[in-house]
């Protein structure tokens, strides 16, 4: 899988006016249809997600197989499965909700070489709000939500509550990933390092015993990163 997204980066980004480089994610290779193109950017997507997400699903799988209780286990393995399948159902129905936004932006920039200039400022922007968003009640209502779901409860053993189950993280962990997510999505959907950094960011503020001081330390370094992207951005260094 590293190799696979090694070789994905490695198709290369554009350079654009302003000094940043758009990846290529966002584009229609030569002979593509626009279908086509879209499907690619959901496989790649979907499987990004699972590499990204997994560390963290994992816990929560756990609590949900002592939540169900006594059951074959070869049934609690197929609910298991139903549960991380409704899950990346939800990241995948947001990787389609991205992918023409980011087109309609890839599409702008190309035409507007002075709007293209300011993208480095309005992306420091992204980092810092998605910073600050790390301190504010919302986020630790979401993170509290993550963490203590299907803790200390029953769940029934179908299939239909199975999925229920993992449609209802993925909804809570998308919005409690927002912020994070957001930098993944402006900083570069294709490059490995930032993804490594997301995906640490997101498992470990999951995990910790004291995750939402974990997440405001966690914002702490991405507002200051981003005044440092403003910075560079604006030539104010």
């Amino acid at each position: 899988m590293i190799d696979w997204f090694a070789s994905m980066s490695a198709m290369g980004e554009m350079p654009m006016p302003g000094g940043w480089t758009m990846s290529m994610a966002w584009m229609r290779m030569p002979g593509q249809t626009w279908p086509v193109a879209a499907a690619s950017f959901l496989g790649m997507w979907t499987v990004m997600m699972v590499a990204m997400m997994l560390p963290s699903l994992v816990p929560m799988l756990w609590r949900y197989r002592r939540a169900v209780g006594t059951t074959a286990d070869t049934r609690l393995g197929r609910l298991t499965a139903l549960v991380g399948t409704g899950y990346f159902f939800v990241w995948t129905v947001f990787g389609l909700a991205v992918y023409p936004l980011g087109v309609a932006l890839a599409a702008i920039e190309m035409e507007q070489p002075a709007l293209a200039r300011a993208v480095p400022t309005a992306m420091a922007i992204v980092v810092v709000i998605a910073g600050a968003l790390q301190f504010t009640a919302w986020k630790a209502r979401q993170l509290a939500c993550c963490r203590e779901m299907g803790r200390d409860r029953r769940l029934p053993a179908d299939a239909g509550a199975a999925w229920r189950h993992g449609l209802r993280l993925g909804l809570h962990c998308s919005r409690c990933c927002a912020g994070l997510m957001a930098i993944l999505l402006v900083i570069g959907v294709m490059d490995l390092g930032v993804m490594a950094l997301v995906t640490a960011a997101i498992t470990v503020e999951r995990l910790a015993p004291a995750g939402e001081r974990v997440a405001r330390a966690i914002g702490a370094v991405v507002v200051v990163a981003g005044l440092l992207l403003i910075v560079r951005a604006t030539g104010l260094g």
